[in-house]
């Protein structure tokens, strides 16, 4: 950051000297030939101007023989640092000052338009993975982050960044918060993640907040804050690898399932409420999916929030009911045809 801030010093400096340095040019052409050629200021300084810059002239405003050895040295002396000063200041604002500009308005301007995005607070190892994931599956996502150099490192990745505490209301309002459909925080303190929480929640009261959490204890603080989901990865992480002791090949099917559409099988949820009205209350043997599409609905989660698996053919789909929906990439993409809902 620090060397960030004085590389932008610098730069600023230097369009500081080589303003300077073109005035400074300038007003000797003029003052020399004011003196030498008699002539008023502004025919003074256009001369001055088109003899530094090798333009040229047809005017035959030079008639003293002062005036014309001050001309070819003013051109000697005079239009290297002018030509200098011409392409630092052309840098700046072309490679520098112009190129943030425009980027900063690119980067605004995508941000107002994103709308039912998710928000991904921290981009440290948590944060990646999480980033990876939502890349696999086409998400529109913004991120949060405090650390420049993280940031830098990330910018041919074509990731839109945040720069800024998340603690901040202002930096989650820059990130269009109150559109946002999601929030994953994943700061490496319990403290940071209970303190964006409260303040997600505040900001957008019907996001849905997930966060990550280091203990029972801040797992319990965060649900009350308004959390939606709290996940430990250490203990995920462990449960994950003692699973393994007695029930390899479970874990390893478990792990050949993915949630993207890169793998051989995904699982993917539907919510009943996107469904044609002419769906609703029809039961899951009416839908046919497994018949029309070859995918298979593995799971329902009822209006009530009760979750059931393997549902029996004659559970009805009702309105604020979900289904959990497995198969291979193109069984997917047929059911989603058939049931007229967009592939991701």
């Amino acid at each position: 950051m620090l060397n960030n801030q004085y590389g932008q010093i610098a730069r600023y400096a230097k369009l500081r000297y080589a303003s300077l340095l073109m005035l400074v040019v300038i007003s000797i052409g003029t003052s020399g030939y004011m003196a030498f050629e008699d002539l008023e200021f502004v025919n003074a300084l256009y001369l001055s101007v088109i003899t530094i810059s090798t333009v040229g002239f047809s005017d035959a405003l030079i008639t003293t023989t002062e005036g014309k050895l001050f001309t070819i040295l003013l051109i000697m002396i005079g239009w290297s640092g002018f030509a200098y000063a011409i392409s630092v200041i052309t840098s700046h604002f072309v490679e520098g000052g112009m190129g943030n500009i425009i980027h900063k308005y690119r980067h605004k301007n995508l941000l107002r338009k994103m709308k039912n995005h998710t928000i991904l607070v921290g981009y440290g190892r948590n944060g990646k993975q999480a980033a990876e994931e939502l890349n696999k599956r086409g998400s529109e996502f913004v991120i949060i982050e405090k650390v420049h150099e993280l940031i830098i490192s990330s910018l041919s990745k074509n990731i839109e960044f945040v720069e800024g505490d998340a603690t901040e209301d202002e930096v989650l309002k820059e990130a269009e918060i109150e559109k946002a459909k999601s929030i994953i925080i994943t700061l490496p303190l319990d403290a940071d993640n209970l303190f964006v929480t409260i303040t997600a929640r505040s900001l957008n009261p019907k996001i849905q907040i997930i966060t990550r959490a280091s203990s029972e204890s801040a797992e319990k603080k965060l649900l009350i804050a308004g959390a939606d989901e709290v996940v430990m990865p250490e203990y995920v992480g462990g449960s994950h690898m003692a699973a393994m002791v007695s029930s390899v090949d479970v874990v390893r099917f478990l792990d050949h399932i993915s949630l993207s559409g890169e793998a051989d099988t995904n699982l993917v949820e539907i919510e009943c409420g996107d469904l044609p009205e002419n769906m609703i209350n029809q039961t899951i043997f009416e839908l046919g999916v497994r018949t029309k599409s070859g995918a298979n609905i593995i799971g329902f989660k009822a209006p009530n929030g009760e979750i059931v698996t393997n549902p029996t053919p004659d559970t009805s789909i009702l309105p604020g009911s979900k289904l959990f929906v497995l198969g291979d990439p193109n069984q997917i993409s047929k059911m989603k045809s058939m049931l007229k809902l967009k592939n991701d």
